[in-house]
């Protein structure tokens, strides 16, 4: 009898990897990673810093009822000494926070800062609020709180002291604060004292000692006549 036919059993290690994979076990035939993969991009830096003060909900009454919507104060600058607040209403939050920003964009102000500080004092009422700002030495830091802070923080001002002498309300307290800020001379502009020109200067000096000789002069015949009357 002829010896019966055996099969033959399945090579060792033939393809190791799932059907329809490569032998490496990828994801695609092949295996491995992709070569073409594109590398992870980094965040941009902001150019502004951008912060939100204050959302509120309003509503608007009309015939068929009210109608909500969301206001949103914010304010942006670049913490070197430009700064804007904008007020913007939306549908939703995002909205009125992208439109409120695109409102303080255009409305920026160059702040005049000395040493990190302020040149002189300020004081601005925008309805109830009234802001005093003050200069401050090194080392002090802040000495504000709520909107007035969050906004001389993104105006880039190290050293203040600041109070709040009237209302509370958030958006007349950042439009009171924006105004001293606005307000606020350069020290380079500060008038101490009314220069007069060289000539001026000069001929001044030419008057002094002939007006000092001419008193003299006139002095002499009263001391005279006086000590004839004697």
């Amino acid at each position: 009898m002829a010896a019966p036919t055996t099969q033959s059993a399945p090579q060792q290690g033939a393809q190791t990897g799932a059907p329809g994979r490569g032998p490496g076990g990828g994801n695609h035939r092949g295996g491995g990673r992709r070569p073409d993969r594109r590398p992870q991009q980094e965040p941009e830096e902001k150019q502004f810093d951008e912060r939100t003060l204050h959302i509120d909900r309003v509503a608007r009454v009309v015939k068929g009822g009210r109608r909500f919507r969301f206001r949103a104060l914010v304010v942006v600058g670049d913490r070197k000494n430009r700064v804007g607040i904008g007020i913007a209403k939306g549908a939703d939050v995002t909205a009125a926070v992208t439109k409120a920003t695109d409102v303080a964009k255009k409305n920026f102000i160059t702040v005049s800062l000395y040493k990190g500080t302020l040149p002189h004092d300020s004081t601005a009422k925008v309805g109830g609020a009234n802001i005093l700002i003050k200069p401050a030495s090194a080392g002090t830091g802040l000495i504000a709180g709520g909107v007035v802070r969050t906004i001389l923080e993104v105006a880039g001002v190290k050293n203040v002291l600041s109070k709040s002498l009237g209302s509370t309300n958030k958006a007349n307290t950042a439009y009171a604060t924006i105004e001293a800020l606005r307000i606020l001379v350069p020290a380079k502009n500060w008038v101490t004292s009314v220069e007069k020109p060289a000539k001026a200067v000069k001929a001044d000096k030419a008057e002094k000692p002939a007006a000092e000789k001419a008193e003299k002069k006139a002095e002499k015949p009263a001391k005279a006549a006086k000590e004839g009357e004697k």
